[in-house]
């Protein structure tokens, strides 16, 4: 059964690519046009039968009944103007931003049915390339409404992302930005400034455990700017509480206090086996 009528994906990346593989896969609309940088990126969504039209213009997406929005944060920003003239007033518009205050902000007062996505899957990985029709399954998608989103388009929204395989939950864009600065985006900067603290000298004698904590470090650099930048008040409140977190282990090691540090380690060891 045809959710949509057409369905336009700007960004046929591994989010955007899967979503429109999905949407394909399971007959979710009748046709799916993708919008990218570049020509090559087009051709292998097109060979890959992830899109059944491709263009590097916008002037693709008109007529959309869909459209979603699968670039990084700050691209989405920039596109809102430029794509006002090409979606009636009736489409449905998403996005996939990792932040989303500021997107919302924006996309909710210029588009009547906005409503803001955010699925919780995706690798360091990118491109069409690594688009797989498996990707949300079993994973969390976050729906940010707010009190102008419209119900119609939310159970749209809601029922493609179950189709997907991912169970929907809602957050307000604040509360979206402040769990996800800690859960997501610390991560990343921790990753990041972890490979760069290691000499390079040694990584030739990097076992596992480094390539293991630092793979999330490989991910795209603009799109990880983006994510820190519009969420900056979020982020230095997360990095302030590591950076406590990573004295105390200094100090215990400092003053050779084994059971302090024992308390420490065992205690984290305790929270990632909650995990599952």
């Amino acid at each position: 059964m045809h959710l949509f009528n057409k369905v336009a994906v700007i960004g046929t990346g591994l989010i955007g690519g899967s979503l429109a593989l999905i949407i394909k896969k399971q007959k979710l609309a009748k046709k799916v046009v993708g919008v990218a940088r570049h020509q090559a990126s087009l051709d292998l969504a097109l060979k890959n039968k992830v899109i059944d039209r491709g263009a590097l213009s916008l002037n693709v997406i008109k007529g959309a009944d869909l459209l979603i929005l699968a670039a990084p944060v700050d691209t989405i920003i920039n596109l809102r103007k430029k794509i006002l003239k090409f979606v009636s007033r009736d489409c449905i518009v998403t996005d996939v931003g990792s932040t989303k205050e500021k997107i919302v902000s924006l996309l909710a007062g210029s588009f009547p049915n906005y409503v803001g996505s955010h699925p919780l899957a995706g690798s360091e990985k990118r491109g069409v390339s690594h688009a797989q029709a498996g990707i949300f399954k079993g994973t969390l998608c976050i729906l940010t409404p707010t009190a102008k989103t419209r119900r119609a388009a939310m159970k749209k929204i809601q029922a493609l992302w179950r189709k997907a395989g991912a169970k929907v939950i809602y957050l307000s864009p604040g509360e979206h930005d402040r769990v996800l600065s800690f859960t997501s985006h610390l991560p990343h900067a921790v990753a990041f400034s972890l490979i760069n603290s290691i000499p390079a000298d040694t990584l030739k004698f990097s076992a596992s455990g480094l390539k293991d904590s630092t793979r999330i470090a490989a991910s795209d650099a603009l799109l990880w700017q983006g994510i820190f930048l519009t969420n900056r008040k979020n982020m230095l409140k997360a990095i302030t509480a590591f950076e406590k977190k990573l004295l105390r282990i200094k100090s215990a090691i400092s003053q050779n206090d084994k059971e302090k540090l024992t308390a420490i380690l065992t205690r984290a060891q305790k929270k990632r086996n909650s995990l599952g």
